[in-house]
């Protein structure tokens, strides 16, 4: 299977942080990434991802035509994911849509731990829309840029596992969903430093993704049938 991770921001970095920690989820598969150039360099709020959805929408076209069988958009406030599956003709999945089918799939109460306070509406109305609002615990800030998280700046760590820690103790949190891109190669550590049971929206979209695609595609020929 053919599996493309469009990253809407242009942080090349950050797109080869996503690549690596799907392969890990998902090794048996040919997985690929997209930069948008021609976005923010990070998704912060509702004005970057206007920014980001026309070239969002372009690579979408570009991953077909390198023969995707699923594609799914890196950033955890699935952006531009209503446009992209509107026209595609193969799945399209977002990284904080498959998290929120895990968490619910699993049956778990769920804290989402994002990055700064402008985004907390962005993705509690995702939640809304897809309608799995009824296991949320709480959708968190950490109070850390983008960029900062993804760099594994000194002190992210700490401020995360605060959060985390926190999500448990206040909303009664069962699982923790790491509501950004730059936080995938931390699902580990995370999860090793507060015994919480942590769902990485890159690895969970990877495995939803193979099994989408492998629904929607056409019924293999038996022989000697019709």
């Amino acid at each position: 299977m053919k599996l493309t991770y469009i990253n809407p921001n242009s942080t090349a970095r950050m797109t080869r942080g996503i690549v690596s920690a799907a392969r890990q989820a998902l090794p048996e598969a040919e997985i690929t990434g997209l930069t948008n150039t021609a976005g923010p360099p990070a998704i912060e709020g509702p004005a970057d991802g206007a920014a980001a959805l026309p070239g969002v929408l372009s690579l979408l076209e570009t991953a077909r035509a390198g023969g995707a069988d699923a594609v799914v958009i890196a950033c955890f406030d699935d952006t531009g994911l209503a446009e992209a599956r509107a026209q595609a003709d193969c799945p399209v999945l977002g990284i904080g849509q498959s998290s929120y089918v895990m968490a619910t799939l699993l049956g778990l109460r769920y804290s989402v731990i994002t990055s700064l306070p402008v985004s907390v509406p962005v993705l509690e109305g995702n939640i809304a829309a897809l309608g799995l609002s009824g296991l949320r615990a709480s959708v968190r800030a950490c109070g850390l840029p983008v960029l900062t998280i993804e760099a594994g700046a000194a002190g992210t760590i700490e401020r995360i596992v605060a959060e985390m820690r926190a999500a448990k103790a206040e909303d009664g949190a069962e699982c923790v969903l790491l509501g950004c891109a730059g936080m995938a190669p931390l699902a580990g550590l995370l999860a090793a430093r507060t015994g919480m049971r942590v769902i990485d929206g890159v690895a969970a979209s990877a495995h939803l993704a193979q099994a989408a695609a492998k629904c929607t595609a056409p019924p293999a020929l038996v022989p000697g049938a019709g």
